[in-house]
């Protein structure tokens, strides 16, 4: 009998470590009911012979899963339906301005960049979860350059697009329109621009800014002939590949593909498929005509008065992998150092995109050092 328990011991054991073993590795689950198909296994419990059973561990490998990610869009999604959308006329064109959130609450106003509109530039920036307590605070008025939102008819031939700074004008036609005496400005490239000379020229009525990858500067030799060879080819051919692939560097910069396949391939399909290229073309010709802003850093406190400086507080933001990097070191010299911030964040080109939650979180704490209460959101975990 003593050698008959000395050989249970053992077996007991040798089971033991065996199933130790199993159950480290990550896609093991037990289940009690299924006995493994391990040659190895069926030996050991064969030696065992009427060694009771009750105190083993059956394991089952289970088969992997493969989850599908949703579809993503540019286009307008269910939270688009809960925007107001108005045409505003202007004595240079009309714009459509979708309206997010309570009328009631402070005013910031958007204006997008060029390829976009302001489905494809906000949406899902304003969608992302950091940003409810944003919307619960503020209401949104998204505004779109003449001919550049979904779905848009194509300008009639000779029609003359506004120059920047008249775009930049047309926003009085949307304070008036909605009655809003003063906003803060969030503005993407273009839009940037249009607002950054908005408030040179309207300062009391904004009392911040928001600048992504804003110029400050007129287009060099390089960019305006690219630009106005682009901007030819989509008002002739339409969305041609050279196109496509400067509006893919002029929002991503380099290497996009490596850090975000799927999301190029949003973007492509976007233009390809959503842009009408002509007004698109119109829209761009401005943009390459730009002037300069023309500000200056003036440090000394009586000469501010009368410099050309905008006046209200800036927060400058970029990403390492943006074209645009040196442009917005470029104006960040020219503002004034006591009310403006340059942020630039890693691993992005294309920030509100792909760093969603730093700009968020950013925004946030500039909304607040201007007074406003704005509150970070709870996660449930």
């Amino acid at each position: 009998m003593g050698g008959v328990t000395s050989l249970e011991e053992q077996l007991n054991c040798t089971m033991k470590l065996i199933f130790k073993k199993l159950l480290r590795h990550p896609t093991i689950s037990i289940n009690r009911n299924r006995m493994p198909a391990t040659n190895s296994i069926h030996e050991e419990t064969a030696l065992l012979g009427s060694v009771p059973t009750d105190s083993m561990v059956d394991i089952e490998l289970k088969n992997i899963q493969l989850q599908y990610p949703l579809s993503r869009t540019l286009s307008k999604d269910s939270s688009s339906l809960l925007m107001h959308e108005d045409k505003v006329e202007t004595p240079l064109g009309s714009m459509l301005v979708a309206v997010q959130g309570d009328r009631s609450k402070p005013a910031i106003i958007t204006y997008h960049d060029i390829g976009l509109n302001h489905t494809a530039c906000f949406q899902s920036f304003f969608n992302f979860v950091d940003n409810r307590m944003l919307l619960q605070n503020f209401c949104v008025y998204h505004v779109n350059a003449p001919g550049q939102e979904e779905g848009a008819a194509t300008l009639p031939e000779g029609f003359e697009y506004p120059t920047m700074d008249q775009l930049a004008d047309m926003l009085i036609n949307v304070l008036d329109f909605y009655g809003l005496k003063r906003f803060i400005g969030f503005g993407v490239g273009s839009g940037a621009n249009i607002m950054a000379r908005f408030s040179l020229t309207h300062s009391d009525k904004v009392d911040a800014l928001i600048l992504v990858n804003c110029v400050s500067t007129q287009a060099g030799w390089i960019e305006w002939g690219y630009q106005k060879l682009n901007a030819r080819h989509l008002k002739t051919k339409g969305m041609t590949q050279s196109a496509m692939d400067y509006l893919m560097w002029h929002h991503f910069g380099k290497a996009t593909e490596e850090r975000n396949h799927d999301l190029v391939h949003v973007y492509k399909q976007y233009f390809e498929k959503n842009v009408n290229a002509f007004n698109l073309g119109l829209f761009i010709d401005s943009y390459v005509k730009r002037t300069d802003l023309a500000i200056v850093r003036e440090l000394d406190l009586m000469k501010k008065k009368t410099a050309r400086m905008i006046k209200c507080p800036v927060m400058m933001v970029t990403g390492n992998n943006s074209p645009h990097v040196d442009d917005t070191v470029t104006m960040n010299g020219r503002l004034d150092p006591t009310n403006s911030n340059w942020m630039k964040l890693q691993d992005c080109g294309h920030v509100l995109e792909e760093q969603p939650a730093k700009v968020s979180e950013a925004l946030r704490l500039f909304l607040q050092g201007q007074g406003y209460a704005v509150h970070r959101p709870n996660r449930m975990h």
